[in-house]
């Protein structure tokens, strides 16, 4: 990360480098804390193996942590004024940082896993779905055709326009030709017959 990349605001006073080579990194902080570059750099070069072990140890992933030792450097310029020296070392404070960024970083990767298993899952169980309601219409189709075949030349003719063809009695008798009480009851005979044959293949 280039410090320029920060967009801050240059110090009108600065350390020379000789005393920043030799400063603390709690004397850099406190320095960072009051807008001076050429700290955060010197503090940049110092800390950032150790933030990116951090990272790496929490993340287990090269790339990631290397985002993470990023995104843990910007927090440090940005919240540097939030370091007391009384309270812990520089080095602790940054560290806590990494590691509660790793940390965060973990859960979201998990959450987004999750998520995306979720997505899987929904998909494969719809699949699934759509494919045993095929299967049970294809089965339905077998066991209508099988039925059916048990059935009167007659009984079929009568059964297959009203229910397939989408007639009424008088029409299945207007069509075949036979009295309207001989429809009924060769459609009724016909739907009782197909009933017990639908029940022996179940």
């Amino acid at each position: 990360m280039a410090i320029a990349e920060l967009s801050i605001a240059p110090t009108d006073r600065h350390a020379p480098a000789s005393r920043l080579e030799e400063a603390t990194s709690e004397q850099l902080l406190v320095a960072v804390a009051g807008g001076d570059q050429r700290a955060f750099a010197r503090l940049y070069d110092r800390v950032s193996p150790q933030v990116l072990g951090v990272a790496l140890r929490v993340l287990r992933d090269h790339a990631l942590a290397e985002e993470v030792t990023q995104e843990v450097l910007v927090e440090v310029w940005r919240k540097a004024d939030r370091f007391d020296p009384e309270r812990g070392t520089a080095s602790g404070w940054i560290t806590t940082l990494a590691h509660r960024r790793a940390v965060d970083r973990v859960r979201s990767e998990q959450s987004s896993r999750d998520r995306d298993d979720r997505v899987s899952r929904r998909d494969e169980t719809r699949a699934f779905d759509q494919v045993a309601d095929e299967v049970e219409v294809s089965l339905d189709h077998w066991q209508v055709r099988h039925a059916l075949a048990t059935l009167t030349d007659r009984q079929r003719e009568a059964i297959e326009l009203a229910y397939f063809g989408g007639h009424t009695y008088r029409d299945v008798a207007t069509v075949l030709g036979i009295p309207e009480g001989t429809a009924k009851s060769r459609l009724r005979d016909g739907l009782l017959r197909l009933r017990e044959a639908l029940h022996e293949l179940v």
